[in-house]
C-alpha cells in the first residue's frame, strides 16, 4: 500500500499552446507523458505519489479546447470548458438543460470553476482501494480488494463487474449519453468521432482503463445534435451530502412525448457500473406507452434485473428501481441514504 504525501514527485511540465503541439509531446514522451486538463484528478494521484509521471502535458494554455458554439442545430463544446461555463451557457441551457443540470451537480464550486468536460468524463476510477495504491486487477495485480467479504465497497458495482468493481464516477457522462453526444478524439493518425455511449468502456474490454482513449489521444471536442433538443429532461443525482461528493447513483433521461405518452426516451445512469448505464430494455418497453405510475413501476422493476450487489451496496438496488421511477414520472422527491 502507498504511503500518502502531501508533496508530489518531481517532473517535466510543458504548456503547449496548440493542439498539434500537445499531440506533438504525447508522440514524443509516450507512455511516459501525463495529460492534464483542469488538474484535479491528476493533483490527486501526483500528490499521494500512487501514480508518477516524467512528464506532464498541460492543455491549459489550448486556447481552441475551450468555449461551445452552435454547430447544424446542436452544439460543440471544447473539452477545456469548463464546468461552470457548461453550466451558464445560455445554448446549453435552451436546448440541453440536462448537461447543465448535470454539470451544476458536480462537486463544488470552486472545482467546477476549476474543472473541465473533457476531465469530467475522462476521471479515472475512485475506488478507495486503488487510489489507495493497492495492487489490485486494475492497477496490473491478481484480485480486487473491493470484491471479498470484508471489503469496503458500499459505492461500488451492481451491474457489469468483471474482476473490477469499480464505477464511473461522472455527472455529465450520463447526460451526454442520453442526448446521444458525439466524442471528437484526435491522435497522430489524424481525427476520429465515437458516440459517448462507446467512449467509456468496461473491465471486460481493458481493465486498465475508463475511456477509449489510447496512449497519444487527445479529446478534444464534444458535440451534441439537435436531436434531444428541448425534450423533456431529468436528472437526479444521491450523495452522501449536498455538495461535494461524487455520486452514489445518478440518473440522466430524454423523453419526447405526445400528451401523456412517451414517443421516444433514453435511460442513462451512472454509479452502477464501470461505465454509463443505459436502460436500453426499458426504453423499449415504456415507449408507446403512457407516462403514468403502471409504466414507471414496471420500467423500475426491469431496471434492477440482473443486479449483482456486493456485500455493503444492495441499497442501490431500490435506489435504482425509485430513480427510473421518478425519472418516468419527471416527478423528483426527497431522497435520504444511511
Amino acid at each position: 500500500m502507498a504511503i500518502i504525501r502531501d508533496i508530489m514527485p518531481a517532473f517535466e511540465l510543458f504548456q503547449p499552446a496548440t493542439t498539434e503541439d500537445a499531440l506533438g509531446l504525447l508522440d514524443r514522451y509516450g507512455s511516459k507523458a501525463w495529460v492534464m486538463a483542469g488538474g484535479l484528478d491528476s493533483f490527486d494521484w501526483l500528490k499521494d505519489r500512487v501514480k508518477r509521471t516524467e512528464f506532464v502535458v498541460d492543455l491549459s494554455q489550448i486556447k481552441e479546447l475551450r468555449g461551445i458554439k452552435a454547430m447544424d442545430g446542436g452544439i460543440e463544446i471544447g473539452a477545456l470548458t469548463t464546468l461552470t461555463e457548461v453550466v451558464r451557457d445560455p445554448m446549453v441551457k435552451e436546448k440541453f438543460s440536462l448537461l447543465s443540470e448535470g454539470a451544476e451537480l458536480a462537486a463544488s464550486p470552486q472545482i467546477r470553476n476549476q474543472g473541465t468536460i473533457g476531465g469530467n468524463v475522462s476521471q479515472d476510477a475512485r475506488c478507495w482501494y486503488y487510489r489507495g495504491g493497492f495492487k489490485c486487477y486494475r492497477a496490473g495485480g491478481n484480485t480486487c480488494y473491493a470484491d471479498t467479504p470484508t471489503a469496503i465497497n458500499r459505492e461500488l458495482a451492481i451491474f457489469g463487474a468483471n474482476r473490477c468493481v469499480a464505477v464511473n464516477p461522472s455527472d455529465t457522462a450520463p447526460a451526454l449519453v442520453a442526448l446521444d453526444a458525439k466524442m471528437v478524439i484526435r491522435g497522430k493518425n489524424g481525427e476520429r468521432t465515437v458516440n459517448a455511449e462507446d467512449y467509456f468502456i468496461g473491465p471486460a474490454i481493458d481493465i486498465t482503463r475508463m475511456t477509449v482513449l489510447q496512449p497519444g489521444e487527445l479529446l478534444t471536442a464534444i458535440r451534441i445534435p439537435s436531436t434531444w433538443a428541448g425534450a423533456h429532461f431529468y436528472f437526479e443525482k444521491i450523495r452522501d451530502r449536498p455538495v461535494w461528493d461524487f455520486p452514489l447513483v445518478n440518473i440522466a433521461s430524454a423523453q419526447k412525448l405526445t400528451g401523456d405518452k412517451i414517443d421516444s426516451i433514453r435511460i442513462v445512469m451512472n454509479g452502477l457500473a464501470a461505465h454509463p448505464w443505459r436502460l436500453k430494455d426499458v426504453e423499449t418497453a415504456v415507449t408507446g406507452k403512457s407516462r403514468n405510475e403502471e409504466t414507471a413501476e414496471m420500467a423500475g422493476q426491469m431496471a434492477i434485473q440482473g443486479a449483482q450487489p456486493l456485500r455493503y451496496n444492495g441499497y442501490k438496488i431500490p435506489l435504482t428501481r425509485n430513480l427510473v421511477k421518478r425519472a418516468i414520472r419527471g416527478v423528483q422527491e426527497p431522497t435520504w441514504v444511511s
